[in-house]
């Protein structure tokens, strides 16, 4: 296993994990799920996970792990509106718990950099 494959790998494991995640404890995520989509947030919850893990086997798969990063790249772009959500309505709660919340705002952009990587590897 090249190095680019260990980086694609655990960016596939990063995805199932989240994906994994989003289907075993929606309650969570339906808090954060932009209040302007229309429908239930679980189905925006349950759709978001099965994304992720579409994703990660794309992106797991050296066939498809060009798309796949290319779509892990697009899923984090759309999963932007969420943190925001989860930032704007944890901005009151302890320090601790804002702190993840508008943690999670720069992180999208080197998550998208890595799927990108992944999909020029």
């Amino acid at each position: 296993m090249t190095h680019r494959d260990g980086e694609a790998m655990a960016l596939a494991g990063l995805l199932a994990t989240a994906g994994v995640t989003h289907l075993v404890r929606p309650g969570f995520y339906d808090p954060i799920v932009p209040r302007a989509l229309p429908g239930p947030a679980r189905f925006w919850t349950y759709a978001s996970g099965a994304a992720e893990l579409a994703v990660a086997a794309a992106v797991a798969h050296p066939a498809t792990r060009r798309r796949g990063g290319l779509a892990a790249a697009a899923l984090f772009v759309a999963v932007l509106p969420a943190n925001v959500q989860m930032a704007w309505d944890w901005r009151r709660r302890r320090p601790a718990r804002r702190a993840v919340a508008y943690g999670r705002l720069p992180m999208q952009v080197p998550l998208i950099w890595w799927a990108l990587r992944v999909a020029r590897s």
